[in-house]
């Protein structure tokens, strides 16, 4: 008899319990990862509006904290505008488009 594992072994190093329980969580997080997901969107649209509102002429109450961030998140700037509908970067020292 041969000591080594069969592939079918292998695969299954997890207990069955885990597996079990993996499963379940995908049963139930699944219908609302689509909503999650735009949650999420919606929220990081609302940052990059509160990061960049002096540059587009909005008064900022926060722009104080939020002017360094703004070279982080300048590389995301692109996909930001062309999803809130400009098709054109409003700002003439960004080079985005």
């Amino acid at each position: 008899m041969d000591d080594e594992n069969t592939p079918n072994e292998l695969e299954n190093t997890q207990p069955w319990w885990q597996r079990f329980v993996a499963g379940l969580n995908e049963f139930y997080h699944a219908p609302y990862r689509q909503t999650m997901a735009r949650a999420a969107r919606d929220e990081e649209d609302f940052f990059m509006l509160l990061m960049f509102a002096e540059s587009l002429g909005i008064d900022n109450p926060a722009s104080f904290y939020t002017l360094e961030l703004q070279p982080l998140f300048l590389e995301n700037f692109h996909e930001w505008h062309t999803r809130m509908g400009m098709e054109r970067c409003p700002f003439d020292h960004v080079g985005c488009c």
